[in-house]
């Protein structure tokens, strides 16, 4: 046996030998821990639970595509662990688990959770790192401009953060990572994101990258043995900007791994069309050229950034003018003619300007990080122009992101990216979830994602729910909605209240009178782990969120009612009627198996351990009475009118 192959086995929790295979001995590893070491030590031995791990060992051996459905206090993540560590530690690469958010990704591995239970109760020595979204860390060169004009206490907070060393002259090797979003729970979404890390910044040809938080955490997981755990919109990120990063020279954001777990695996989508979208905004070529207007600069470059920045702007108010008035988020455009005038126009300011940049390049007087920045941010620009005025297959609308007015180009549908980045490199990935079917079909999420081949299983949860938990419909109109919430909170339970879109929070949040609202914590207010934590600890006894559908764990007495404020149906917005037009039949294809999962995820948020009570409430109004027989049949227990 080789040195090398000697140590691999080694690390192995369980002994290899010739005459059985890996899948072999991690079956009967598996088979030790599951039915004997773990109940030995207090855990629980759950049938389903095995069943899992068995059926993921299974898609490992086959390089397989499995939909793992497992109900709520099944234990999928011990199942999941043991043969992802195993396999990571036999093909020497480290196994992905990608989390619904970045609240999630600190869950897992916290004191108390099951990565640490693994690690106490087996002996294990588990070598688990993080790796957060870009956005996720600060980036010195915004919060350096930040600083010039912020007074308010957040940014000497920050401040104050930043090792000493960071500013320091020599190695940066003994600077611990540093720099991370939920290190700063007490500032605001807003504020910061004015000083984190956007996707204008060019890193690589940033003077701060060695100094950089996020430098150092990416060279941290990536020598990771075991897990790297993400969160989903990271690992999309990195798919969607792979084959480029590559081109240029520079690392993937993720390392090479064994196998990928997506965990609420049936988020997928979403974070898939957050990364792989093009996204223009209305202010920052704006403020991007008014950077590089320094004494010194060419007459020609000057009056050619100017008349970009206003035709810019011309094709922003053509922009709104275009707009079809909606409350939804993804606002729908109808493209007039002048608009695409305006876009054609911007096409050509582009190329007329990149002319000019390679004159002041050679001139010296822009400095080269901001001349580098603008150049690559143009590029983008342009190419999204071109899609957006081409009229083709590409799905636009108009959002708010992050504060800003924003037109989103999706060049193609999902399906067919995924399709081609993902799921067509024979890589073992595992959805985990506890609502990846309908009734046990699983045919809506495959054809979401554009996934043919697969394995899949359903294995309910181990819990009786008649003992524990209780479901109230109650049939009002939508005005009366926010008085029937404010006379169930009266009693002071630990409440979530979810709902189906920003807007739907918004407006119930105008509508509560003001002295109450201050006893109720609403998503977007504050950094939203930081909120969960609050909640968690009684800090505040109503928390309001329209994205915590799913992921959150707040067992016993932390929650012990759930709200659904609306009915979770998909919004009327260009991006779902996309997949409405692709449907042959958009409401049994699209609008009820979105809402039916949805809501299965809401409730799922109330019952989490064995310890665990409580009610769910369920607000209809007109329109949403009559759909009551389209979900009465997966509620856990059968439901009271009220």
């Amino acid at each position: 046996m080789l040195e090398g192959e000697q140590a691999l086995r080694k690390s192995l929790p369980f002994a290899l030998s010739k005459d059985r295979s890996f899948f072999e001995s991690l079956g009967d590893w598996m088979g030790d821990v599951l039915y004997d070491e773990l109940p030995e030590k207090g855990f629980e031995c759950r049938d389903e639970q095995i069943f899992m791990a068995y059926q993921i060992e299974q898609a490992l051996k086959e390089k397989n595509v499995l939909f793992a459905e497992a109900g709520v206090g099944t234990g999928k993540t011990i199942a999941y662990l043991l043969p992802a560590i195993s396999y990571a530690r036999y093909t020497g690469k480290p196994a992905l688990i990608a989390c619904a958010d970045e609240t999630l990704i600190d869950q897992l591995v916290k004191e108390g959770g099951d990565i640490y239970k693994l690690q106490q109760t087996l002996g294990l020595d588990i070598d688990v790192r993080l790796a957060k979204s870009r956005d996720q860390y600060l980036c010195l060169k915004r919060f350096e401009d930040a600083e010039k004009v912020e007074t308010d206490e957040w940014i000497d907070d920050i401040a104050f953060s930043i090792p000493d060393g960071v500013y320091a002259q020599g190695s940066m090797i003994a600077i611990q990572p540093y720099g991370e979003r939920s290190n700063y729970e007490s500032v605001s979404d807003e504020d910061w994101q004015k000083v984190n890390y956007n996707a204008i910044m060019q890193c690589s040809v940033c003077d701060q990258r060695n100094r950089c938080g996020q430098t150092l955490h990416r060279a941290h997981y990536r020598k990771s043995t075991d897990l790297i755990i993400c969160s989903q919109d990271f690992l999309m990120e990195h798919l969607a900007t792979k084959e480029s990063r590559e081109r240029e020279g520079q690392l993937a954001l993720l390392p090479e791994v064994s196998m990928m777990v997506l965990d609420e695996g049936h988020l997928l989508e979403y974070a898939a069309q957050k990364a792989m979208t093009y996204k223009v905004q209305a202010t920052t070529i704006v403020q991007l050229l008014e950077r590089l207007m320094v004494d010194g600069v060419r007459e020609r470059t000057l009056y050619a950034m100017e008349k970009l920045q206003d035709d810019h702007e011309l094709f922003f108010d053509q922009l709104r003018d275009d707009l079809v008035a909606s409350e939804e988020e993804r606002k729908r455009i109808n493209k007039s003619a002048t608009l695409l005038k305006y876009g054609q126009q911007l096409i050509a300011d582009v190329d007329v300007l990149l002319e000019e940049f390679v004159f002041e390049s050679e001139m010296y007087m822009i400095p080269e990080y901001e001349l580098s920045m603008a150049e690559e941010y143009l590029e983008q620009y342009q190419a999204s122009l071109r899609i957006f005025v081409a009229q083709g297959d590409a799905v636009d609308w108009l959002e708010d992101t992050d504060g800003e007015e924003t037109l989103v180009i999706m060049p193609r549908l999902i399906t067919d990216v995924l399709a081609e980045k993902l799921f067509s490199k024979k890589l073992p990935i595992v959805f985990s979830s506890a609502t990846l079917s309908v009734k046990k079909d699983f045919s809506y999420i495959a054809y979401s994602l554009g996934i043919r081949d697969y394995q899949s299983f359903s294995v309910p949860s181990p819990f009786d729910y008649e003992e524990v938990m209780q479901i109230g419909l109650h049939s009002l109109t939508q005005r009366e909605k926010t008085a029937r919430v404010q006379q169930l909170l009266r009693d002071d339970q630990k409440t979530l209240i979810l709902f189906k879109s920003k807007q739907a929070m918004l407006d119930f949040k105008n509508d509560l009178p003001l002295m109450e609202r201050m006893y109720v914590a609403f998503e977007g207010d504050r950094e939203l782990s930081a909120i969960v934590r609050d909640f968690q600890e009684g800090t505040v006894k109503t928390l309001c969120s329209y994205h915590l559908w799913e992921g959150l764990d707040l067992p016993e007495e932390a929650l012990t009612r759930v709200i659904i404020y609306d009915l979770p149906f998909p919004p009327h917005d260009p991006l779902f009627d996309a997949k409405r037009t692709f449907a042959e039949n958009p409401y049994e294809e699209v609008e009820l198996p979105f809402m039916q999962l949805r809501l299965q995820q809401g409730m799922g948020r109330l019952i989490r351990t064995s310890n665990d009570h409580g009610d769910i409430h369920i607000l209809l109004n007109e329109e949403e009475q009559q759909q009551r027989d389209t979900f009465e049949h997966i509620l856990a227990v059968t439901p009271e009118i009220q």
